[in-house]
């Protein structure tokens, strides 16, 4: 049997109030999938997502789909 779980992966507010705009930071999503994966967890699918924030700003982000065998 699987388990499956969604996670919204997005930076801090702070870089889309001082710059504008968010973008993904490689290194500190990288780190983000292998903390899964350590957990056995397996990226099944993800989206990118750009968000509105306080009318003006952009923020970047992943939804990312995750599986792994239920114990």
């Amino acid at each position: 049997m699987l388990e499956y779980k969604a996670v919204i992966y997005q930076e801090g507010m702070l870089g889309s109030l001082v710059l504008g705009q968010s973008k993904i930071n490689p290194l500190r999503f990288s780190e983000f999938l292998n903390a899964n994966a350590q957990d056995g967890w397996e990226v099944v699918t993800m989206e990118k997502d750009i968000r509105r924030m306080l009318l003006f700003f952009k923020r970047e982000g992943y939804v990312v789909i995750l599986k792994k065998d239920k114990k």
